[in-house]
């Protein structure tokens, strides 16, 4: 039988960054959310959560956590030449670490993108240019390459908005130009939405190619007021458009059935993005969103 494991990350308690006084503090997160029942996190920017492996394992351990994967957040520059040297040295950390607790996966978030979350300024132009994407498609192989022959880690690129992986042909363009022995996608339900893709459909589509997912709605009338008003992601976000689940879009059912119809175990995160919010919003919603999902067939 298809295993989906579920799980949720600091993200879904208002955590985009290693330290940040307006995030909820990380032994309150775990508590949280080991108290809602659920057992599988990822780890969250590197920094956020104890460092020390052995620290680590003994602060999970203690509450009955698993780790599904560690997150390298906060560096997007590998459609730039002159930056892999460090992105695949800051990368190592979290591969280190993420193998160190036995997880095998570790995801890559290419935040910040061109764009700034605040203002809405554009930092780069919105599209990458030939050049610019076979430097891309070669950054992620090698960075692949080395997480899996070093630490028996795989890479899992998180497509997001703002970036220049985001919409499905980008989505497309990433996975034909790079070798499946390395470079897995972690679909992002949301983010594929707010794109205009269809989650159910690149499942079917890329079935060997989605070796992760984070699990969450968009609001369509936020998405809308984004894209009418030209806002960047980060903007969006503080309107709401990360909303709880089934209020937003995709339809979550018909993602479950196209992961259970592919017959490959997966692990399912829930991230829903929450910056800034109130401490004592994010485990209420947790503890509700992770019970529509277990009703749906995500255990």
């Amino acid at each position: 039988m298809t295993r989906l494991r579920l799980g949720s990350c600091p993200d879904s308690w208002g955590v985009w960054f290693a330290d940040d006084p307006r995030q909820t503090p990380w032994e309150r997160f775990l508590d949280e959310l080991a108290g809602v029942g659920y057992e599988w996190l990822e780890l969250g920017p590197y920094g956020y959560l104890p460092t020390d492996p052995a620290r680590l394992a003994d602060e999970l351990a203690r509450r009955g956590l698993r780790v599904a994967g560690g997150t390298m957040h906060g560096w997007s520059g590998l459609h730039r030449p002159g930056e892999f040297a460090e992105i695949l040295a800051r990368t190592r950390l979290v591969a280190a670490l993420t193998a160190a607790v036995g997880a095998r996966d570790l995801v890559f978030v290419p935040v910040p993108g061109y764009r700034d979350d605040v203002t809405g300024a554009y930092l780069e132009p919105g599209a990458l240019d030939d050049d610019g994407w076979r430097t891309l498609l070669r950054s992620t192989n090698d960075l692949g390459r080395a997480l899996a022959e070093e630490y028996g880690v795989r890479l899992q690129f998180h497509h997001h908005a703002d970036s220049y992986v985001e919409t499905r042909p980008q989505i497309d363009r990433l996975l034909d130009g790079t070798d499946p022995a390395f470079v897995s996608l972690c679909l992002d339900t949301g983010h594929l939405a707010y794109g205009g893709g269809d989650a159910a459909t690149l499942i079917a589509d890329r079935p060997d190619r989605v070796g992760y997912v984070h699990i969450k709605q968009m609001d369509p009338a936020v998405v809308a007021r984004a894209r009418a008003d030209d806002l960047a992601f980060g903007q969006a976000v503080a309107l709401g458009a990360s909303c709880e689940p089934p209020a937003g879009e995709p339809d979550l059912p018909t993602v479950v059935k196209a992961l259970r119809d592919r017959g490959a175990d997966t692990f399912v995160i829930v991230e829903q993005d929450m910056y800034p919010v109130d401490f004592d919003k994010p485990a209420p919603i947790a503890a509700r969103t992770r019970a529509y999902l277990t009703k749906e067939g995500i255990a």
